[in-house]
């Protein structure tokens, strides 16, 4: 099992964005509002993937995205754009659907 370093996941988007983590489940952290999350790469040590909910504006999505890499590259992990997600509902519990 690989080390997942949540806390440097927790200043990376805290600086690149000012947003808090306000949830982490297994190897996916998600900001406040959700318009983007994080997901550890276990097969790579520093390595980070990056979706975007699918209603993220394509605009605010770039600038999202270069300043995570930017900072990413700043702490030495690197940061791939995965494509997009969006949640549903079931019950209590949320799914992850991935386009």
């Amino acid at each position: 099992m690989n080390y997942r370093d949540l806390e440097k996941v927790r200043q990376i988007v805290k600086e690149a964005t000012t947003l808090d983590i306000v949830y982490a489940y297994d190897d996916f952290v998600f900001p406040e509002h959700v318009a983007f999350m994080i997901q550890f790469n276990d097969d790579k040590a520093n390595g980070l993937y990056c979706y975007f909910h699918k209603d993220c504006n394509p605009v605010d999505k770039d600038k999202l995205f270069e300043s995570l890499s930017l900072t990413c590259n700043h702490h030495q992990c690197e940061l791939e754009n995965k494509g997009s997600f969006h949640l549903q509902q079931k019950g209590e519990e949320f799914e992850i659907h991935f386009a």
